[in-house]
This record gives C-alpha cells, sequence and structure tokens, in this order.
C-alpha cells in the first residue's frame, strides 16, 4: 500500500525526485503531452516563477510540494482541478485535493482577517498567523453531508440547475453552525425534497477541494412524505430503480462511489 505521510516543514534527506503540484489561476499544471505523464522530477526540472511553494509531505518516500504560479511555463499546461483528478490514482487524487486546498488557503489569508495586517506563516505548524493581533488562520473545512436515500428497491436522486442534461446525484448540504451531522441529514433531506427518513449508515468520507469542503456520505432509509423540490435549489428529483438509473456522478467522487457500492449491495440481497 502507498503510504502518505503530511508533513509541514521538509523531511530530511530530501528525495532525489518530488511531486510538485503547480497552479496557475486555480488549475493544475500538467506536462504538454510530448513531455510525457505527469510524475516525480528532479528538482531543477520543476516549474518556476513560484508565488509560493509548501511542503505538504511523502508519498511512497517522495517528497511532494504545491506550488502557486504566475505563468505557465514552457512544456506544462493548465488543465482544471476537476478534470485531472478524473485520470489520477486514487492516492494522487488525494494529494491534489490536498495541495489545492493549501494553495487556497495561502492565497486567502495574506491579510488578518481580524486587523488587516499582513500574516506570516508558521514553520511549526499549517497556519499563518498576525503579527499584530496574533489572530491564527488554519486551512478552512467545510463539512457537508450527502445523503442516498433508498426505499425498496428504489434510490431518491436529484438534479441542481447546473448538472448536465440527464445527470442526477444524491441530495447534499452544508453543514450549520451547531448541527450535527445527522441533524443536517434529516435538515437537508426534508428541505431539498420534503421527505423524511431513519435508519442512517455511515458510508464513508471524500476531501473535496472545490473549494474546500469535507464530504461526509450516509444512506437512509426513506420513512414518509411526497417528493417536493426544493425551489432554486432542486430541479428535478425522482424515486429510480436500481435497474434504470440516470446519469450518475463518476467513481472519482464520492457520490459515484455511493450509489454504484449501495446498488451492489441491494442486488447482492436479491441473490
Amino acid at each position: 500500500m502507498v503510504a502518505f505521510q503530511p508533513a509541514v516543514s521538509p523531511l530530511l534527506p530530501a528525495s532525489p525526485v518530488a511531486w510538485q503540484f503547480s497552479f496557475v489561476s486555480g488549475k493544475l499544471l500538467l506536462p504538454e503531452p510530448e513531455q510525457g505523464m505527469f510524475g516525480p522530477q528532479v528538482l531543477s526540472e520543476l516549474p518556476l516563477h513560484a508565488v509560493q511553494t509548501h511542503y505538504l509531505g511523502r508519498l511512497d518516500g517522495v517528497d511532494c510540494w504545491t506550488a502557486s504560479l504566475e505563468i505557465i511555463p514552457t512544456g506544462w499546461r493548465a488543465v482544471s482541478l476537476r478534470t485531472a483528478m478524473q485520470e489520477m490514482s486514487t492516492e494522487l487524487m488525494s494529494l491534489a485535493a490536498r495541495a489545492a486546498q493549501v494553495i487556497e488557503w495561502d492565497r486567502a489569508h495574506r491579510y488578518c482577517g481580524v486587523c488587516g495586517t499582513p500574516t506570516v506563516l508558521e514553520p511549526t505548524e499549517r497556519c499563518r498567523s498576525c503579527p499584530a493581533c496574533k489572530h491564527v488562520a488554519y486551512p478552512r473545512l467545510s463539512p457537508a453531508m450527502m445523503a442516498l436515500v433508498w426505499r425498496g428497491k428504489e434510490l431518491l436522486l436529484a438534479r441542481s440547475p447546473g448538472f448536465a442534461p440527464g445527470f442526477y446525484s444524491a441530495l447534499a448540504g452544508f453543514v450549520e453552525a451547531g448541527e450535527s451531522l445527522e441533524d443536517c441529514v434529516h435538515r437537508e433531506v426534508a428541505e431539498e425534497v420534503g421527505v423524511q427518513v431513519s435508519k442512517l449508515r455511515y458510508y464513508g468520507s471524500q476531501s473535496w477541494p472545490f473549494p474546500h469542503s469535507l464530504m461526509v456520505a450516509y444512506t437512509a432509509e426513506w420513512q414518509e412524505g411526497e417528493i417536493v423540490p426544493q425551489a432554486g435549489e432542486i430541479e428535478d428529483a425522482q424515486w429510480f430503480s436500481i435497474d434504470a438509473l440516470p446519469g450518475i456522478p463518476p467513481r472519482f467522487s464520492i457520490a459515484g462511489h455511493l450509489i454504484r457500492d449501495t446498488v451492489a449491495a441491494m442486488r447482492a440481497e436479491e441473490a
């Protein structure tokens, strides 16, 4: 199993090659096709002109860095993070997500949110501190629940206005202040589609760097109520037989895993 060892300060001795996740205007840099596959490189060959760099740790003994650049270097191309992640292994996808969130945190906290003083990086932990008022800013994390509601051999799937035509997914929403994850599941399901659920079962979680979410996924059994889509939030919501699903998210997202694994479990119960 490939092991990732997170760290804030570079580990010694440095590895002879390194992964570097470089970003220009929020897009990840990948080599042009003629340059070969994205992979570890010797430091002298990594993209230059970095505005800021951050050490992430080591993946299977190889140092990992992230950097923010102002221009796209020769031989590289800028790709949306979502597109790049779909082509990566699970380990690299997780690292790319971490790198993107560290870069976004660094960009958004150059100045103190309390008094406006320029902040400074702390050498021993992932934070920026204010030398004037001592306010400390850590990377932001926004927890969000995801709920796949089931009834017999049917799944309740919905689509937001921005989804591609024919594309549906599980319900999802951000956790509010003072709310537990379970409270959030019940509230969001009721708000988005008007039904009540029970028998919540935790499925798993995924870091989702758009820009800094933590998706926490559950399955839940329908208890009562008819579907009433929330105006402005849900374009359509329906019960779908597990044998006649619409377009669903790819497996690189936890929604794609959640739906497919739930369907597989339901079919296994029939066997």
